[in-house]
């Protein structure tokens, strides 16, 4: 397959750098890195303004009602918030520029040290559930399309879709509350809360992982349906191939892009869904770290944690393009 197209070179590129915009992979690549820029300036200047123009004075609020007020004045003082906003905006992009997220007004510990202690919990939790939710959803897609395939089974079908939307439909947090009261509470078959051996991660893993391996597992279910139909599939049914071997060597990889799409949707909404769940189980995490931040306006901390998790969610939804491209170039890349 051709590296290149016909497509048209921009006005004013060098003889070289024409050359290699006629490559559709490197069109591909520089779109891609310039959509990354834009969504990563977007979120950066979202979750400044965000934070400033919330009322009420973080210093105070850091230091309590009774502190003197040249303490709260110098303090203030201090971390620069007596300058005009477009300049504390400047300061804060040559931070940024020089990796520095800032010091947290309430403990005085610089904020990717904050990060760095937290962040590995909340990115265990959401790959522990996205791992489970792919295990439960790909199987049980697959083998739903297979019993219900051409009509048949109707009751099952429906008793399947039914439960689908039920399960989709609630909230992370309100499975978090019923799996705490049935699993912990009256059986006391896990921890309630915190993050202490293996077993504590049952009960957040299930509640973030429920609703979203249900959603997929009905996509799979309709794009295992639209395979099976393919000619390809009545060829191998007419070697007289296994169904095993139909069903897993030549549909499954076939229905694997839409799935792959929603997989990295998925994960997307994992690591944001983190937020409410890990307050639920007291998880000593990013979510946990954002809520108490945004209680008492630590603006540093509460930017810092936003961009975390805004740069995670865009670099997996960039990450899902290029596996994408890479496995179907024509459809994702196609002359752009």
């Amino acid at each position: 397959m051709s590296e290149s197209t016909s497509a048209t070179v921009p006005r004013g590129l060098p003889g070289w750098l024409g050359g290699l915009w006629a490559h559709r992979w490197f069109r591909f690549a520089v779109r891609r890195a310039g959509r990354l820029s834009l969504s990563l300036w977007i979120l950066v200047t979202a979750s400044f303004l965000m934070i400033h123009l919330i009322p009420g004075d973080p210093v105070r609020a850091a230091l309590g009602p009774t502190a003197p007020a040249d303490l709260v004045l110098a303090r203030t003082r201090e971390l620069g918030l007596l300058d005009p906003l477009w300049r504390q905006y400047a300061d804060y992009l040559v931070h940024l520029f020089h990796g520095e997220l800032g010091t947290s007004i309430t403990s005085r510990l610089p904020v990717s040290e904050t990060i760095a202690q937290r962040l590995p919990a909340t990115a265990q939790l959401a790959v522990a559930a996205f791992v489970l939710s792919m295990l439960i959803a790909v199987p049980l897609g697959v083998v739903m399309a297979v019993l219900t395939r051409r009509g048949r089974r109707r009751r099952t079908e429906l008793a399947f879709t039914g439960t689908n939307i039920v399960l989709g439909a609630i909230p992370d947090f309100l499975f978090g509350v019923g799996l705490v009261y049935l699993l912990a509470v009256q059986t006391h078959l896990f921890p309630v809360a915190g993050r202490d051996g293996l077993d504590s991660y049952v009960l957040p893993v299930l509640a973030l992982a429920i609703g979203p391996a249900a959603v997929l597992s009905r996509i799979v279910r309709v794009e295992m349906l639209a395979v099976m139909e393919a000619d390809y599939i009545r060829t191998a049914r007419a070697k007289r191939l296994t169904p095993v071997r139909i069903h897993l060597l030549h549909a499954l990889p076939n229905a694997v892009t839409a799935t792959l799409t929603l997989g990295g949707l998925l994960l997307s909404s994992l690591v944001a869904g983190t937020v409410l769940v890990e307050n639920v189980f007291a998880w000593p995490g990013l979510g946990s770290t954002i809520v108490s931040s945004i209680t008492t306006k630590d603006y540093p901390l509460v930017q810092g944690t936003v961009l975390v998790y805004g740069v995670g969610v865009l670099l997996i939804n960039t990450l899902v393009d290029v596996v994408l491209a890479l496995l179907d170039p024509r459809s994702a890349i196609g002359d752009s």
